[in-house]
C-alpha cells in the first residue's frame, strides 16, 4: 500500500479519536467536571462549530502547497487535544474541543485532493476510501482504548494519545507524503464559483438533510446503551469496538462499491438505510442483542456515505479550489465522518434534562439518569435522543427523520 496515503490516513485516524472519543465518555467528564450530561454534549457541540469555521479558513492558506497545509493542520490537531488533556474547566475544554475541530474539514477536504492525485487511474475513490479507513481503525481500536482508559485511569490519558497522534500525523505527512501540484488560485472570489452550478447544492443538501439524525443517534451512543438498553457502563469498550467495526467494514465496502458503480447510487443506498435503522433503533433499543445489531448497522452507514459523497464533491466542484472539499465536511449536519452545525444545537433543544445518578453497578460512578425531572422512566431520555435526531423538540422526530432521509436520498440520486 503507498505508504503516503497510511500518512493521510494517520491524520484522519487522530481526528477520529479525537472526534468519536467524546460519545463514550460523556457520562465519566460528566462525572469529572461536575456538569450535567446535557452540558457534556456541548463539547461535541464545540467540536461541530470548530468544523463549520475551520473549513472556510482554508481559504486564507489557499496559495500554500498542499503538503505545507496538510502539516499545519496536523500541528493544529496535536496542540487542541494537548490543550483538553490538561484542561481544568469546562470553559478551557469547551475552547479545547474548538480548537481540536478547526482542522477537521479543511485536512478530510485537502487530503482526498492529494489522495486523488496519488491514486492509479480508475482508483482514485479507493484511495480516499483508505484515507477515511483511518479514521475507521480509530472507531475500532482508538475509542474503545480511550474508552478503557478513561474508565481506568483519566479520560486526560485519552486526549493525550489523540494529541501523540497527531504529532506523529505531522512526522508521517513529512517524510512520506510528497510535494504535489498545487490547484491553480482562482481568486477569493473564484473558490466560490463552483456553488453555480446545481450538483455541488444537491450533494450539500444530501450531506445536510440526510446524516443529521444518524450522526446525532450516535452522539448520545453512550446514555442510549446504558440507560435505556441496560448495558452496564462497563461494556462501553467492546462495544465502541462492534461500532467501529461497523464503520470499518462500511467505508471500505462502499470505497469499493463506488470505483465499479456510480458514487451517487452507493450514497443513495446507504442513506437509504439508514431510514430503516433509525425507526428500529426507536422501537427496539431496549432489546440488548438487537441493539448491538442496530449499532454496527448503525455506524457502517454513517461512514458507508462518506467517501462517495467526498469523491462526488470533487467532481462536481472542478475549478472551485480548495475550498467545495472541505465544505463538504463542515454542511449542516455534515455527512460521516464530520460534525453538523445542526447537531451542534441538538443539546441545547433537548428537552429533557438528565441529573445523575449512582450506576448499578454501585461503584460510585456517576452516570446520567434515565428518569428526567418529570418522573417519566426511559422514556424521557429516549425523547431527549430522539429530538436531538433532527434538533427539534417534538416526541415523533424519527417520523421527521425517516422523511429527511428519503430526501437526502432523492437529492443525491438526483
Amino acid at each position: 500500500m503507498n505508504r503516503s496515503l497510511i500518512a493521510l490516513a494517520f491524520g484522519t485516524f487522530a481526528l477520529g479519536i479525537a472526534e468519536f472519543l467524546m460519545m463514550g465518555i460523556l457520562g465519566n467528564i460528566s462525572s469529572s467536571l461536575d456538569i450535567s450530561i446535557t452540558q457534556a454534549g456541548h463539547l461535541i457541540s464545540a467540536y461541530a462549530l470548530g468544523v463549520c469555521c475551520g473549513a472556510p479558513a482554508l481559504l486564507l492558506v489557499r496559495r500554500f502547497p498542499l503538503k505545507r497545509i496538510l502539516l499545519l493542520l496536523a500541528a493544529v490537531i496535536a496542540a487542541g487535544n494537548l490543550m483538553a488533556a490538561v484542561s481544568p474547566d469546562f470553559w478551557t475544554l469547551f475552547a479545547a474541543r474548538f480548537i481540536s475541530g478547526l482542522p477537521h474539514g479543511a485536512y478530510f477536504g485537502v487530503g482526498a485532493i492529494v489522495a486523488r492525485k496519488l491514486a492509479k487511474p480508475g482508483r482514485e475513490v479507493q484511495a480516499v476510501s483508505i484515507m477515511i479507513a483511518g479514521m475507521t481503525v480509530a472507531t475500532l481500536l482508538g475509542v474503545p482504548a480511550g474508552t478503557w482508559l478513561t474508565n481506568t485511569v483519566s479520560w486526560r490519558v485519552a486526549f493525550l494519545i489523540a494529541s501523540l497522534a497527531g504529532l506523529l500525523t505531522f512526522i508521517f505527512i513529512r517524510h512520506w507524503v510528497p510535494q504535489v501540484a498545487s490547484l491553480p488560485d482562482t481568486g477569493f472570489k473564484g473558490q466560490f464559483r463552483f456553488l453555480k452550478t446545481l450538483p455541488p447544492w444537491l450533494i450539500f443538501g444530501g450531506v445536510l438533510i440526510g446524516q443529521s439524525g444518524i450522526y446525532c443517534w450516535y452522539s448520545y451512543i453512550d446514555p442510549l446503551l446504558t440507560d435505556v438498553t441496560g448495558f452496564p457502563a462497563g461494556a462501553l469498550s467492546w462495544l465502541m469496538v462492534l461500532a467501529g467495526l461497523g464503520m470499518f467494514v462500511g467505508n471500505l465496502a462502499a470505497g469499493r462499491m463506488s470505483d465499479r458503480l456510480k458514487p451517487s447510487l452507493v450514497a443513495g443506498i446507504v442513506q437509504s438505510s439508514s431510514i430503516v435503522i433509525l425507526l428500529l433503533v426507536f422501537f427496539f433499543a431496549r432489546i440488548p442483542w438487537l441493539a448491538v445489531i442496530l449499532t454496527m448497522l448503525g455506524t457502517a452507514s454513517l461512514f458507508g456515505s462518506g467517501s462517495p459523497l467526498q469523491s462526488s464533491i470533487v467532481v462536481y466542484s472542478q475549478g472551485g479550489g480548495r475550498l467545495p472539499t472541505s465544505s463538504r465536511n463542515s454542511v449542516p449536519p455534515s455527512a460521516s465522518p464530520k460534525y453538523p452545525l445542526l447537531l451542534s444545537v441538538a443539546p441545547v433543544n433537548a428537552p429533557f434534562s438528565c441529573p445523575k445518578r449512582v450506576d448499578a453497578a454501585n461503584d460510585g460512578t456517576s452516570r446520567p439518569q434515565s428518569t428526567a425531572t418529570n418522573g417519566l422512566p426511559d422514556l424521557s431520555l429516549k425523547r431527549c435522543i430522539l429530538s436531538a435526531i433532527c434538533s427539534l423538540p417534538v416526541p415523533f422526530s424519527p417520523n421527521i427523520n425517516t422523511l429527511m432521509s428519503v430526501g437526502a436520498t432523492s437529492l443525491i440520486r438526483w
